[in-house]
């Protein structure tokens, strides 16, 4: 079916065109024509199905439809977790409404906040934002949100486990009553059914696969690893080709930039991208990743949601996620777009608890495998230069007598 049979706009259907699209998902297929007339929406799908397609061209498709007015205000307002995914929406609006006469700001923190302002002074259709930073504005008065005809929650059940409820709640309280609401999540839970009873009206629930179930083109495997050997079992898998483009999972910023160092002394080419890194430092490794500078990319839960790219091999999970809502959605950034894909898991002793939370939740009982044996390659290590060892060493390396003087013995 192509997109052209939905009624979009001319011009936004050469837009979807030039951007190499020709046939819709299936989550596309179901909430395009609904949010096209007009109904609340919410949506259940997994990562890498193309939800984000499926939401922003209905709003390019109503907007564009709309003579844009002298003054412009916003009027859809896209709220998303992080700034990855802030910034990767932008890009889609961008490229999807490249022949069309509407602007689009990405509004998050950890940048400078004054070339918001400016572009919201000139006017500005379509915001993309985090809550913190759209919060910042709304208290400094820079952003209007009364005239919002289209909203957007997406990647509900992470807003919700990143603690960000008030704020949404805020958010929304600043909303026009009269608007369409559309929420998309990879899970439905008790929590999201009671916020969107909040927020929307009798809207319409669409399914894309089965509940709690990762996308079935992913081949899963877990190995027992103990931890001190995770490392060396890691460098041994990527010694095969076919582990091309890697995304690799670590539970703490700290435990990633670890990995990311071994991997580095041992010859792979890898980045680490994580919260602590800034915004540009991010989008560096972001765009080496996808242009293949980089062979493994390590990241944390959080800073991988806004991780779109369509060719990545295989997701390692060198950590077992402690939630297992996280374990859908690392695994779902491989195999995305209906594609194949590999992840791995490792599990080590203190870790069982974990996987037995993921069995429960996705309805499936794992057959783990033992870690085989493998070659360690240990990262080269400097020796450590003269002088750095305890106690007073000279420039030779002797040990050095102390300055002080001793106190004389006294005679007898």
């Amino acid at each position: 079916m192509p997109f052209k049979t939905f009624g979009l706009s001319d011009p936004l259907v050469q837009g979807i065109l030039a951007a190499g699209y020709i046939a819709p998902t299936e989550v596309q297929s179901q909430v395009i024509p609904a949010a096209i007339a007009g109904k609340d929406i919410i949506g259940c799908a997994q990562t890498g199905t193309g939800k984000t397609a499926a939401f922003v061209l209905p709003i390019l498709n109503r907007l564009s439809h709309e003579h844009p007015p002298k003054k412009r205000f916003v009027r859809s307002l896209i709220l998303t977790p992080t700034r990855e995914l802030a910034v990767q929406i932008e890009k889609f609006i961008l490229r999807y409404g490249r022949f069309l006469n509407l602007r689009t700001l990405a509004v998050y923190g950890g940048v400078n906040i004054k070339p918001q302002f400016t572009a919201l002074r000139r006017g500005i259709d379509i915001v993309v934002a985090t809550p913190g930073r759209l919060l910042d504005h709304m208290r400094q008065r820079t952003i209007d949100l009364r005239r919002v005809e289209v909203f957007i929650l997406d990647e509900a059940d992470r807003m919700l486990d990143m603690g960000f409820i008030r704020d949404v709640r805020k958010i929304i309280a600043a909303l026009p009553k009269n608007r369409q609401t559309m929420l998309f999540s990879a899970t439905v839970t008790p929590e999201i059914s009671s916020l969107a009873a909040g927020v929307q009206k009798s809207p319409l629930m669409i399914q894309i696969g089965r509940p709690r179930n990762p996308i079935e083109t992913i081949t899963q495997n877990i190995y027992l690893v103990e931890k001190e050997r995770k490392i060396g079992f890691l460098l041994h898998l990527l010694q095969d080709g076919q582990l091309s483009s890697v995304l690799v999972f670590s539970r703490t910023k700290r435990g990633a930039d670890r990995i990311q160092r071994h991997l580095e002394r041992t010859g792979v080419v890898s980045v680490a991208i994580h919260s602590s890194r800034n915004q540009s430092q991010r989008e560096r490794a972001m765009d080496g990743f996808k242009g293949g500078k980089y062979r493994v990319m390590v990241a944390t839960d959080i800073a991988a949601r806004g991780i779109h790219v369509t060719d990545i091999s295989h997701v390692i999970n060198f950590d077992v996620p402690t939630f297992p809502e996280d374990y859908i959605h690392r695994i779902g950034r491989t195999g995305r777009a209906e594609a194949t894909g590999d992840a791995i898991t490792f599990v080590s002793r203190d870790e069982h608890k974990y996987l037995r939370r993921i069995e429960k939740f996705i309805g499936r009982d794992f057959t783990p495998v033992e870690c085989p044996g493998f070659t360690y390659v240990k990262p080269h290590t400097p020796k450590p230069l003269l002088g750095m060892h305890r106690g007073k060493f000279s420039k030779t390396g002797r040990k050095s007598r102390s300055t002080s003087r001793r106190t004389p013995r006294r005679r007898r």
